[in-house]
C-alpha cells in the first residue's frame, strides 16, 4: 500500500547524523550540503517506486550539484525483514546505479524517525541555512517511464531553492512504499 508524506514544514531546520555509507567511510548528512542547500531523500533497494525513479533520482543529483546543492540518500528499512535492504544490497545497488552521492544506512532508524520520514521515496530539499524548502514528489511520472517533457518538480524547485533560498509554495506529495519499521521491543 502507497504512503504519502505530509506537507511541507517550511523553516523545519535539518537534523544532522554521522551514519556509514556504502563505500564504508562514515558520513555527516550536513558534510554533503551544498553551498546552496541540500537534498536527502530516504530510499530503499526493493521499493517498486524508487526502481522506477532511481535513475532519475541520479540524473537530478548530478544536475543539481551545478546549482550548488549536495545529496544524500538514506536507506532505514528494517533490514531483518527486509533483506533485500541488508548493507551489502545497499553497496550493490549504489553501484548498480552509479550513485554520485552518498548511500547512507540508519540501521537503528533514529534518522527516519527524526527527520519523520514516511515513505520511499520521501525527499526533504534545504536551503543553505538547512532550513527544509521542499517535501514534494520527484515527478509526476511517479512508477511510470518519464517524457522527455515532463516537469522536473524536485529539480525546478532545488533550483528555485539555490536561486532565491525559498521553495514553491504549491508542492505536490511523494508517494511510495512506507518505511519499514522495527517491531518495538
Amino acid at each position: 500500500m502507497a504512503a504519502v508524506p505530509p506537507v511541507c514544514d517550511f523553516g523545519w531546520p535539518a537534523v544532522d547524523a554521522t551514519l556509514r555509507g556504502t563505500d564504508g567511510k562514515m558520513h555527516s548528512i550536513f558534510g554533503q550540503a551544498g553551498p546552496n542547500g541540500l537534498v536527502v531523500v530516504f530510499i530503499c533497494n526493493h521499493c517498486p517506486y524508487v526502481k522506477a525513479v532511481v535513475d532519475r533520482i541520479v540524473r537530478d543529483a548530478r544536475d543539481l550539484g551545478e546549482h550548488g546543492i549536495g545529496f544524500v540518500a538514506i536507506n532505514s528499512n528494517d533490514a531483518v525483514a527486509y533483506p533485500e535492504d541488508s548493507f551489502d544490497k545497499m553497496v550493490a545497488f549504489a553501484r548498480q546505479h552509479g550513485f554520485p552521492f552518498p548511500y547512507l544506512h540508519d540501521e537503528d532508524q533514529s534518522v527516519a524517525r527524526a527527520y519523520g520520514a514516511v515513505c520511499t521515496p520521501d525527499f526533504f530539499g534545504f536551503n543553505r541555512e538547512m532550513k527544509l524548502q521542499y517535501r514534494g514528489r520527484l515527478d509526476a511520472a511517479r512508477t511510470e517511464p518519464a517524457p522527455p517533457e515532463l516537469r522536473r518538480d524536485l529539480y525546478e524547485a532545488m533550483v528555485q531553492v539555490a536561486r532565491t533560498g525559498k521553495g514553491p509554495q504549491e508542492q505536490v506529495p511523494s508517494m511510495g512504499c512506507s518505511i519499514k519499521w522495527k517491531d518495538a521491543a
